[in-house]
């Protein structure tokens, strides 16, 4: 089923945000390897709470860049629903 602004994204259990400090980068965790993250990236998944829909994501997020993000948040989250690392609760 596909993502819509009223989903609620959360982290796949095994899967985990975390710093990096060699890199100096965010880095999304999980069993079958590691995907290095920009800050945006990081941002949206550390909103992804399981308590919080793509749209108050995108709220929070369009209040600190000054755009509307709704549709970006929503794409970005699909491709990592695509590779089973986000779950819609």
């Amino acid at each position: 089923m596909p993502l819509t602004p009223v989903s609620v994204p959360t982290l796949w259990r095994l899967a985990r945000v975390t710093f990096d400090p060699v890199r100096q980068q965010s880095v999304l965790l999980y069993p079958e390897g590691a995907m290095l993250l920009n800050d945006t990236g990081a941002a949206i998944l550390e909103l992804c709470d399981g308590r919080r829909s793509i749209l108050e994501i995108a709220k929070i997020l369009g209040e600190r860049y000054r755009c509307d993000v709704v549709d970006d948040v929503t794409e970005y989250l699909s491709q990592l629903v695509e590779r089973e690392l986000i779950r819609e609760r």
